[in-house]
């Protein structure tokens, strides 16, 4: 798959056994991937190669390793493409190859030297001269340090780094030159620290298998637009080394069943919502639009008396019921007369809920339910009353990052930091899946899967995205639980469908997040702030299109 994340230490061994089982020469590697790079670079940024008034200035910065022999052929592609020339562009190096050295990097630095490329050793220039290269550089194409990197960057390459840090803002003006790193910023790895030197990016080329670290989300600014660069290594090598997954809207939508044309709304799913509270209502009506917008059959939104008149008027297509019936807190499924008794196939708590003991035994009922085999998502207050539970596989948990450092008693700093093993040692320790909200969403099961959606979408930055989002994931698994049973619907109170094939819940989860971050990215929402009702209305098209049945088309002319 070319969606294949890998970490940055086993991407080492993947490049050693292409070299020595699958016989592919390691100069032909590097040229391969500074090629196709060089390639994503034009396409990315047609205009730097083709504005005025003339071709671009072109400064790459070298490292030691093969990170470094990638840019160096990038820029040697731009030049024999004619899309930069020699004068205009320089070779910025931490150390010039010796006579007797012969390695991709080494080639490709002498053939530059060839070529009138104008050569410097960073360590060796003043700050003034080096700050002058850099400033009146279009472009830089960071080489300065990959996969192989130990510890922090130090010494003159971390003082190359903070001066092209200085410039970087700039760019955004239009001022400073373009940085765009291969592979990954350099600094960036699977053990680097808030704090530590690691360059700013506007752009990286991300070199198949794209190394997670990139989406680490305390590093995820530095790496700016991320361009995959594709076809370097056979499928079955980087399939062998895959550590997780990234997932687009696309992929993740076919992981999940279409709704099919005699569906009903039974078929279709009975969600149960436990949410709201006085203050936080709107919490519950975000949770419920969620689930209406990914095609849940019946939402039954359960909430506290208080609020009850306020969200039971223009509800929709929603029961909206209230949590007391004659002083009783009802259980899950028990419900006043004359509503809906079926029990649910899918249960969400917690969206703006609140902490009480009457919460607490709600959570207990669910939890009967969830071992029963009854999807049950928490998030916000419910995750919190959940700590110390484990669950049996049918839990999907959706915290931001302070419920998730409270949850697994884990530093904030360190989960931002490399969320991975966190979120895989505490999927298997709770059995439940985890959804991971940050400006990057990650998902990780008890079995061992990882996965991501990319995010950076600021628009989602707001009170009510992560109640659409709970919703969304709710009703999936409300859906999917109905479509994988025996295609009777809900069943009564008394007695609960175990569906046929338990609903996935990574791939519900990977889907929620997908569609969030899709419905976000509309050019709808372009330079504008928005309501998440609005984010809800968009979600519902694009859901629609990708799971309702299209409609069938009529051919020729109907009978009188």
């Amino acid at each position: 798959m070319r969606d294949a994340l890998i970490f940055a230490g086993p991407a080492r061994a993947m490049d050693a056994e292409a070299a020595s089982r699958w016989f592919f020469d390691p100069f032909a590697l590097v040229e391969a991937a500074g090629r196709r790079a060089a390639e994503v670079l034009l396409e990315a940024f047609p205009s730097l190669f083709a504005g005025a008034p003339g071709k671009p200035r072109i400064a790459a910065l070298a490292g030691s390793g093969n990170n470094a022999a990638d840019a160096l052929v990038i820029l040697r592609t731009l030049l024999l493409a004619e899309r930069a020339e020699p004068e205009k562009a320089a070779v910025l190096i931490n150390k010039i190859p010796g006579p007797g050295e012969r390695n991709p990097r080494s080639e490709a630095f002498r053939s530059l030297e060839k070529m009138g490329v104008r050569v410097f050793c960073a360590g060796a220039l003043p700050d003034p001269a080096l700050d002058e290269i850099l400033r009146q550089a279009d472009l830089l194409i960071d080489g300065i340090a990959g996969t192989g990197l130990e510890g922090p960057l130090r010494g003159p390459l971390a003082d190359l780094v903070e001066q092209v840090n200085r410039l970087t803002a700039g760019a955004d003006n239009g001022k400073g030159p373009l940085v765009v790193s291969v592979d990954l910023p350099s600094g960036n790895s699977d053990h680097w620290k808030e704090g530590e030197p690691v360059l700013s990016a506007h752009a990286t080329l991300a070199i198949e298998p794209e190394k997670f670290c990139i989406y680490d989300p305390a590093a995820r600014p530095r790496a700016g637009r991320i361009l995959p660069v594709g076809g370097i290594f056979p499928r079955a090598l980087t399939e062998k080394y895959r550590a997780a997954e990234r997932v687009s809207w696309d992929r993740a939508a076919s992981l999940i069943p279409p709704v099919k044309r005699n569906a009903y709304k039974y078929s279709r799913g009975l969600l149960e919502i436990r949410a709201g509270s006085p203050g936080a209502s709107g919490a519950a009506r975000l949770a419920a639009r969620g689930a209406q917008a990914v095609g849940t059959g019946l939402i039954r939104l359960v909430v506290d008396p208080q609020i009850h008149g306020h969200l039971a008027v223009n509800a929709g297509g929603v029961m909206v019921v209230p949590s007391e019936t004659e002083g009783e807190v009802p259980g899950i499924g028990a419900v006043p007369e004359g509503v809906s008794r079926f029990k649910p196939q899918a249960v969400l708590l917690g969206p703006g809920w609140g902490k009480s003991p009457a919460r607490l035994r709600i959570l207990e009922e669910a939890l009967a339910l969830e071992e029963a085999g009854i999807p049950l998502v928490l998030d916000a207050d419910a995750i919190s009353l959940a700590k110390g539970r484990v669950f049996h596989g049918k839990a999907l948990l959706t915290p931001h990052p302070g419920e998730l450092a409270a949850y697994g008693d884990i530093p904030k700093g360190e989960l931002l930091a490399h969320p991975a093993p966190f979120l895989l040692s505490l999927a298997r320790e709770k059995n439940a899946v985890i959804l991971f909200k940050t400006h990057v969403m990650f998902a990780a099961a008890p079995d061992g899967r990882l996965g991501l959606v990319d995010g950076m979408a600021p628009v989602l930055g707001a009170g009510g995205s992560g109640d659409l989002l709970a919703g969304f994931c709710a009703g999936i698994a409300a859906r999917c639980f109905a479509a994988n049973g025996d295609g009777s619907g809900a069943a009564a109170v008394s007695a609960v469908p175990p569906p046929e094939t338990p609903p996935d819940l990574y791939a519900c989860a990977l889907a929620a997040a997908a569609l969030l971050i899709r419905a976000a990215e509309d050019p709808l929402f372009a330079g504008r702030f928005t309501d998440p009702l609005e984010l809800a209305d968009r979600a519902a098209d694009i859901a629609g299109r990708a799971w309702l049945p299209p409609r069938p088309d009529f051919v020729g002319e109907p009978h009188e």
